[in-house]
């Protein structure tokens, strides 16, 4: 029995309805590119799904330069600094002494729910709620086929389609002959959100011989914190007295420093892991963001990828759209690429720097810890951290 599809005929669709998705439709409105964008997520879950919530400089200029919002300047909270703690003592990174750079804390739900209000006010074409996404003929005159979340089977016949749909992606297997990279890590993180009120004015990242910790803010009253674990830890076994026994564990020092504690509202295990698939682009379909890379959390370096993808690829949709240059749409891996990389060094480099290993000699300990102090020690090594945690300069 065949189906009868509503069709609808754009420019550019977008898979994937979260920041990159609606970062990339946004862009590509000012650019006069129409396009329309699906999720098969509700609007309330994306903004309900706490993640990430540390941005780069540039993010936070793309955010308000491209007139989404400059909400981050006034609500988010601007960050000139680290502290790495290691050997019972916290040693501050200042980012602005350093690089003459800032980031903003500004969780990634705010980032979503500025962007679907831009959206929402120029008038785009956003289905939420969808199911049975299917991308076809991707080669030569894609489709993207869904189920709306009304019931009603849709189809979206598009120039160009863009995967944008997160680390379980439908779109990244339509990728012929890509190559992919993997890293696993031996660890995971066990991230809490708890009722207090924050501990510190910026992020620690600590490392301790029971194992990494960060604690970062989220507001006055709830703020976020992890601790190194193994993957298959159950979160439902941790009492809220063994989390914080072991967060505050981490933390102590000859300093009498201790965390401001309160009720554990949320706890998740996260699983880490480097992934990149090249090429990013296959015909008519082309990857953004987690689709095509994911990074560990380390660096903070996912969202802001995900941002400094799309910047690259709206520029070259236009090209390809508008200008006829079919090439820009082909170089566009390599740009992307280009950054991912430096991105997936750093998130390396920060988590072998701060994390323990099971099997780590006595020898791997003190390198370790010598290495840390290397970078607190010199104004080299500060601005090599400081410059890739808030960011390198757009190219």
């Amino acid at each position: 029995m065949s189906v009868a599809y509503s069709s609808t005929r754009v420019e550019v669709a977008i898979v994937g309805g979260g920041p990159a998705g609606l970062m990339l439709s946004h862009l590509l409105h000012s650019a006069g590119i129409d396009n329309t964008v699906i999720d098969n997520r509700s609007v309330t879950a994306i903004e309900n799904t706490h993640r990430a919530g540390i941005l780069e400089r540039d993010s936070v200029r793309l955010l308000v330069e491209s007139g989404v919002s400059d909400r981050v300047l006034r609500e988010g909270q601007e960050h000139r600094g680290i502290d790495l703690r290691f050997g019972g003592a916290s040693h501050r990174i200042d980012f602005q002494d350093a690089v003459g750079a800032s980031c903003w804390l500004y969780p990634q739900t705010e980032v979503f729910a500025d962007l679907h209000r831009a959206r929402v006010r120029d008038g785009g074409d956003l289905r939420y709620g969808v199911t049975g996404t299917e991308v076809l003929d991707v080669r030569d005159e894609p489709r993207v086929r869904c189920v709306g979340a009304d019931g009603r089977p849709q189809e979206i016949r598009a120039d160009l389609v863009i995967g944008a749909d997160g680390s379980r992606s439908v779109c990244r297997g339509l990728v012929g002959g890509a190559t992919r990279y993997f890293r696993e890590y031996p660890f995971a993180w066990f991230g809490v959100l708890v009722e207090a009120p924050p501990s510190a004015p910026e992020l620690i990242y600590a490392r301790s011989e029971q194992g990494f910790a960060l604690i970062s803010q989220r507001t006055r009253t709830v703020q976020r914190m992890y601790f190194q674990c193994d993957p298959s830890e159950d979160p439902s076994a941790w009492s809220d007295d063994r989390i914080w026994d072991q967060l505050q564990t981490r933390l102590a020092g000859t300093d009498g420093f201790t965390l401001r504690e309160g009720p554990v509202i949320e706890r998740t295990v996260l699983p880490f892991r480097s992934f990149v698939q090249t090429p990013m682009r296959h015909g008519r379909l082309l990857l953004a963001g987690d689709a095509a890379h994911t990074v560990p959390p380390t660096g903070a370096k996912g969202l802001n990828l995900a941002l400094a993808d799309v910047r690259v690829l709206a520029e070259a949709v236009e090209r390809g759209l508008r200008g006829g240059d079919d090439d820009a749409l082909t170089r566009y891996t390599d740009r992307a690429l280009a950054r991912v990389w430096k991105a997936q060094h750093f998130s390396y480099w920060m988590t072998t720097l701060l994390h323990r290993v099971a099997s780590a000699s006595d020898f791997d300990e003190r390198r370790q810890l010598g290495e840390l102090d290397s970078i607190v020690g010199s104004a080299a090594g500060t601005a090599y951290l400081a410059e890739g945690y808030t960011g390198w300069p757009n190219s």
